[in-house]
């Protein structure tokens, strides 16, 4: 009997501590997610917790929120499936002009969509960040922002586009630059 009592009370012990242990890492993983939640609002000024949540699920953090901002130009570079040096050395200026260091995390992660188109989640997540950044900007702040994010990626669309790079932009490019505008809303 006292074999079984002790038996069974290492055996509650056990089960205790596995369960302490699971709710541990859970509770570590929810701290992880609201201080990637709480950085991210921080940074980009957004407050809707969904775009956040969002965001921080799709592996953004507030040093790739930079990277995170040249998005429409690499959709546009990309938009007819493939990237010629004019529209590289264009989105390249956008680095420049975005403040972006060689070396830094956000410069690699565009070298890689250079090398690469982004997935699909990427554009999704920019036009989420944006549609949020847009509710809380007043419509003269809004239209700056969209004038400025659709001057650089139409400069890029432009790039590579006509006779000696002047004058045409293709078919696959103006959609995409359609689509980027939607996000601004009205």
């Amino acid at each position: 009997e006292e074999f079984m009592g002790d038996r069974k009370r290492a055996l509650e012990e056990e089960f205790f501590r596995q369960r302490e242990r699971a709710l541990l890492e859970r509770l570590r993983g929810e701290h992880a997610r609201q201080t990637a939640r709480q950085a991210l609002a921080s940074a980009s000024g957004i407050s809707d917790d969904v775009v956040l949540t969002r965001l921080v699920e799709l592996g953004i953090e507030p040093d790739t929120l930079l990277a995170l901002r040249l998005v429409p130009l690499i959709e546009v570079a990309w938009a007819d499936g493939r990237l010629d040096d004019r529209e590289r050395q264009a989105v390249l200026s956008g680095l420049e002009t975005a403040g972006l260091k060689p070396g830094s995390a956000a410069y690699a992660i565009v070298q890689g969509w250079l090398a690469s188109p982004p997935p699909a989640s990427v554009l999704d997540a920019w036009t989420s960040y944006t549609s949020a950044l847009c509710a809380r900007l007043a419509p003269g702040e809004r239209a700056n922002l969209r004038a400025s994010v659709m001057g650089q990626a139409r400069a890029v669309a432009e790039a590579a586009g006509g006779f000696l790079g002047v004058g045409r932009i293709s078919q696959a490019e103006e959609e995409m630059l359609r689509r980027l505008e939607q996000a601004f809303g009205a």
